[in-house]
């Protein structure tokens, strides 16, 4: 009898692209401890953020979630000149567009166009749907663009999901002093 099992890409059973003899199968928790990475949401809805945050610890994210909420505060951390702070370190963002005092897209645009900084992995995850704006953040650079479901459970799904895909993707880091 084999064993069922669920893809952390697809989330399909016994996908495929994982039944394989030699893959070493890891639980949705030891793929969480091996990425050393910090996870910036930055989302001025203390709501959303907070669902963001549980939805992915549910997920198995056990990494340090730090909260911005705006993107003022997210491009003042970043953009910090103290030697230790951001030395070998590994972030992933996800980023709102419509926020107070920087937006989105301008957090977006600052970060990509740093030497160092570019190599942060940026998810919008948004409530706009707008072609336009899409198009935007891809040309600006950004690596994923989720819209936010109105529907509770869509959006907690969605969350879910993206959490499965933080624990098999590889983030470079960053050397900045």
């Amino acid at each position: 009898m084999h064993k069922k099992f669920s893809c952390l890409l697809c989330n399909y059973n016994n996908c495929y692209k994982w039944n394989k003899p030699s893959l070493k199968i890891l639980s949705q928790r030891e793929l969480a401890m091996e990425k050393e990475m910090t996870i910036l949401i930055t989302e001025d809805d203390s709501g959303h953020a907070l669902l963001i945050k549980r939805n992915l610890q549910r997920a198995g994210i056990g990494n340090e979630i730090i909260h911005f909420s705006d993107g003022e505060e997210v491009l003042d951390f970043l953009f910090m000149k103290r030697d230790d702070v951001h030395k070998e370190k590994h972030y992933l963002l996800l980023l709102d567009i419509r926020m107070p005092k920087v937006d989105g897209i301008e957090v977006l645009r600052q970060i990509k166009q740093d030497p160092e900084l570019c190599k942060i992995p940026v998810i919008m995850i948004t409530t706009t749907d707008d072609p336009l704006e899409v198009e935007k953040c891809y040309q600006l650079g950004c690596n994923i663009y989720i819209t936010k479901p109105v529907d509770y459970d869509k959006f907690i799904d969605a969350i879910k999901r993206l959490g499965l895909f933080i624990m098999v993707v590889e983030i470079p880091k960053i050397n900045r002093n």
